[in-house]
């Protein structure tokens, strides 16, 4: 009896004890740079094509500006220079990591301020640069925050801190998508005309001033936190062997290894999210085309819609554990695919909330458990002594082409209607199902 009670008692022991740790100082610092992490990639993508349909911008010109977000698919250009580049004046005063951050951050801040500042009806290119800038600051920062978060506790704590930081970057994903429409819809002045609707772009200039100041956090939390101690390298003799070192050395590692299967990987790494990539950047016109409100969109689409893709990444986690990566990654596509001709129904549906709720919840849950399974598949690829760089090219590709699909996609419901377009995204998923397939066959070999 003694025996089981001293047992008992260790367990319950180790139980608080791995509890603590989301009490602990990195990982309440880590839940903070999630959300500053989360928070810029719906501003210039999702919830900006939303402003800019509502202030009559065409769905061809939404589709070409979602080319902003090629900036990341290109993060792993630069990768290898935040990682190791200091950066005079700042670097000697917060450290690496602290100053790529800091500095990311402060491009980010300024970039939706300059966001705010513009009108869409005036001209669009100021407002695209102001984009860019701040798609290319928050690539950088999710380069430095990466290297902050591996080097900021030991492995046993890697976990912990990678829950904080994706609960971190939901939140904010929750807050650029659904509290910028609440903001930008509690800041309107009431038409002159009952029922009239028309773009007020004093709202939206509020709703993005307050996502800038909304990266205040973040970047007081950099401020305050130490600098991670870090693994030293070997100084390079001279730039050829610094070159050698951070450019070629991880993609060439990653060729050794995998030999003339890496061109298979690539390519599966390449289009598997092109059906939900694609058919996103019509998402947010289709609604606002479809007649429903900010508050609609807001909390079916980024609340609801954001608590279904985690359910989604829980059920995928769990179901990977007990039946394999490969298994659940064949699953996600399969998914991700077909919710996609939930939306084709939708269309033909008119302004129903009902239809959206359910679409929305089968679409967003496919979309976590596809996640889940393919990020444990880059994961499982990466060599840990590159897994920063080998990871930013892996995150980048899969983003690569389905961008640039993506920008035609207005084109194509232009031309033949958001019906056919569902459709023809759902259909892009085909290619995916053979090729994790073949994966799977080789894997196993």
């Amino acid at each position: 009896m003694s025996l089981n009670a001293a047992e008992s008692s260790q367990i319950k022991t180790s139980w608080l004890a791995s509890l603590r740790v989301y009490l602990e100082a990195p990982t309440l610092r880590m839940l903070v740079l999630g959300f500053s992490a989360g928070l810029p990639l719906l501003l210039v993508l999702g919830t900006l094509s939303f402003r800019l349909r509502e202030a009559g911008v065409d769905r061809s010109t939404i589709g070409y500006l979602s080319w902003v977000g090629l900036a990341y698919a290109f993060k792993w250009v630069w990768a290898p220079l935040v990682d190791r580049l200091p950066l005079p004046g700042l670097t000697h005063w917060l450290g690496l990591r602290r100053s790529w951050l800091l500095l990311a951050q402060a491009v980010i801040m300024a970039g939706l301020v300059g966001m705010a500042l513009q009108d869409p009806r005036l001209g669009l290119e100021p407002l695209v640069w102001c984009a860019l800038l701040v798609a290319v600051g928050s690539a950088t920062q999710d380069i430095a925050l990466d290297a902050f978060r591996i080097e900021s506790a030991g492995p046993e704590r890697q976990a912990a801190l990678a829950a904080a930081y994706q609960t971190g970057y939901r939140l904010a994903m929750i807050w650029a998508g659904a509290g910028v429409l609440w903001i930008a819809a509690r800041a309107e002045v009431a038409p002159a005309v009952a029922g009239a609707s028309i773009y007020q772009n004093a709202a939206w200039q509020a709703a993005y001033l307050a996502m800038a100041a909304s990266m205040l956090p973040g970047m007081l939390t950099v401020l305050l936190s130490p600098e991670p101690a870090r693994r030293e390298l070997p100084p390079a003799k001279n730039l050829g062997e610094w070159l050698q070192s951070a450019l070629v050395e991880p993609f060439a590692d990653f060729i050794r290894r995998y030999k003339w299967q890496a061109a298979l990987i690539l390519a599966l790494i390449a289009v598997y999210r092109i059906s939900d990539v694609v058919m996103g950047i019509m998402a947010n016109p289709f609604y606002v085309d479809m007649g429903y409100t900010k508050d609609e969109v807001a909390a079916v689409t980024k609340i609801y819609g954001v608590i279904m893709t985690l359910a989604g990444a829980f059920i995928g986690g769990a179901l990977a554990m007990r039946l394999g990566v490969m298994r659940v990654l064949m699953l996600g596509a399969i998914l991700s695919a077909a919710s996609n001709l939930l939306f084709a129904w939708l269309g033909s549906r008119g302004h129903d909330v009902t239809a959206l709720i359910a679409v929305i919840s089968a679409d967003n849950l496919a979309s976590g458990i596809a996640s889940s399974a393919f990020i444990a598949y880059l994961s499982s690829l990466t060599n840990v002594s590159y897994s920063a760089t080998q990871y930013a090219l892996f995150s980048s590709m899969m983003l690569l082409l389905p961008k640039f699909v993506a920008g035609f996609s207005g084109d194509y419901v232009d031309a033949f209607g958001y019906t056919h377009f569902f459709t023809a995204t759902a259909l892009l998923g085909l290619p995916v199902l053979l090729l994790v397939w073949l994966a799977s066959r080789m894997k196993s070999a």
